[in-house]
């Protein structure tokens, strides 16, 4: 082992427990307990023994909670001081049985843990490195602890293991198909950041986590935009954790192809709509909320409904010289200086709100007024989308008939080839495609009062047809 967290207080005593136990397995005459890792990239097959619960550390650097330890800075602080301390280990122990979402808050799920352990023991063992560290089975150690159980069965690494293999074996169990409990969202954003920071191909992150290569660069996207927006937070101490976003999964994945779509056709729309949408994720507004909102949202629907003092002051900035060039830097475009400034306010009214500071009730007021102005900006918003789809549904219908009939041509040209075109079913369809489009003509007849060159030709095919 490196020391990049040093030996824990108890490594000689688990070294010496570990080589006497693996010893009595080895020389014991029932059968062997063993368990399959990936080690150093090929499979390796190691000894279960049981080990004391309490002589066993919790990993400092496991996944599971790598989010969740900002949730008190000074603890997360003291855990990369001080990991083996009984503090640190005590706050793993607490983020262990806390909500991912809400570590504030006790999580069911190891309850529910704890219920199954009491009622069936432990079914799958844990690993530990040699001097009793635990790299998987963390959780299960913290309930059996809970429950009182002296010993748990434990797979042990080879005497060589250093923190990298630590972390990539932890990430090798936790993401099998079968695993027990998910990451949760954020912890595993940050678990592919660092396999992505430790030069690994995007191609081998993908199959490791079992995703699409778009699927991860998604992911990594939206990585870095919570991270720009964690310190876009700051306000006089306070700050946002990645974990406020851990249920905003959805919701930022559909930002991202929203973004993504928009910005291939003007990257400017494509800014506005995603500062703007991002403000309603910060105030935990729905995934159907979020998907009114637009560029033009600020213009039309949220503007007229924002009181003045809660609306930012932006005044575009002057042209600036870059010293020694003649090249000027142009100012931000107004508009998109707005919906940062914006956005900005929100998740600094948000992070003081939660902060638990003198500054949180006023800052509550105005996350209240904000959220309030978005919900009323949100209803003539739904409205227009409705109308707006209504409108576009007959369009919509026929672009989606052209595209059947553009695969009916290839489809022909297939069956022609391998000569099992059935022509008399062709026919049939073609008549019925007929008389539809003479139920189309007669249809926008009647609506249309000033037809454009398009329903002019289905107006003039169709009455040649009937004379």
């Amino acid at each position: 082992m490196n020391n990049e967290f040093g030996n824990p207080p108890l490594a000689a005593e688990n070294r010496g427990t570990v080589e006497r136990r693996l010893k009595e397995a080895t020389a014991g005459d029932g059968p062997r307990e063993t368990l399959t890792v990936e080690w150093r990239t090929k499979p390796k097959v190691v000894e279960v023994i049981d080990m004391p619960v309490h002589s066993l550390y919790l990993n400092p650097a496991t996944h599971r909670i790598r989010a969740q330890r900002s949730y008190k800075p000074e603890a997360d602080s003291r855990l990369d001081e001080e990991p083996w301390s009984p503090e640190s280990q005590e706050y793993l122990m607490y983020l262990l049985q806390a909500k991912p979402d809400d570590p504030s808050k006790f999580d069911p799920a190891f309850a529910e843990l704890k219920a199954n352990l009491q009622e069936f023991g432990q079914n799958e063992p844990g690993l530990i490195t040699r001097d009793g560290i635990l790299v998987n089975g963390n959780t299960r150690a913290a309930a059996l602890r809970k429950l009182g159980v002296p010993n748990i069965r434990v797979g042990v690494l080879p005497d060589s293991c250093t923190w990298a293999d630590i972390n990539a074996v932890e990430l090798s169990l936790q993401l099998r198909q079968d695993k027990r409990r998910d990451y949760s969202y954020i912890n595993e954003l940050i678990a592919m950041q660092e396999q992505m920071d430790s030069g690994r191909q995007i191609s081998d992150i993908a199959k490791a986590f079992h995703k699409r290569v778009p699927t991860v660069e998604a992911d990594l996207w939206i990585l870095a935009r919570l991270e720009e927006l964690r310190i876009r937070s700051r306000a006089d101490g306070a700050q946002l954790q990645l974990l406020y976003f851990e249920d905003a999964k959805e919701k930022l994945h559909e930002l991202y192809r929203a973004w993504t779509k928009d910005s291939k056709k003007n990257r400017d729309r494509a800014d506005l709509m995603m500062e703007y949408r991002i403000a309603a994720i910060a105030l935990k507004f729905s995934k159907t909320d979020v998907r009114l909102i637009d560029s033009e949202f600020w213009r039309r629907y949220l503007e007229p409904r924002l009181a003045p003092a809660l609306r930012p002051d932006v005044s575009e900035s002057e042209e600036r010289r870059i010293p020694g060039m003649k090249r000027v830097v142009k100012p931000v475009a107004a508009p998109y200086a707005e919906a940062k400034a914006l956005t900005d306010q929100i998740l600094q009214a948000t992070a003081l709100e939660r902060s638990g500071t003198e500054a949180a009730s006023e800052a509550s007021k105005k996350v209240k007024q904000v959220r309030e102005a978005f919900d009323e900006a949100l209803e003539p918003a739904g409205k227009d989308s409705r109308v707006r789809k209504r409108s576009l549904a007959a369009s919509d219908r026929i672009n989606d008939a052209c595209q059947d009939i553009e695969q009916c041509i290839i489809d022909i040209g297939l069956a022609r080839a391998s000569n099992s075109l059935d022509e008399e079913t062709l026919d049939d369809s073609v008549l019925r495609l007929k008389a539809t489009l003479g139920k189309l003509a007669r249809e926008v007849n009647r609506s249309i009062g000033d037809p454009g060159d398009g329903v002019a030709w289905l107006l003039d095919a169709v009455s040649k047809e009937q004379a």
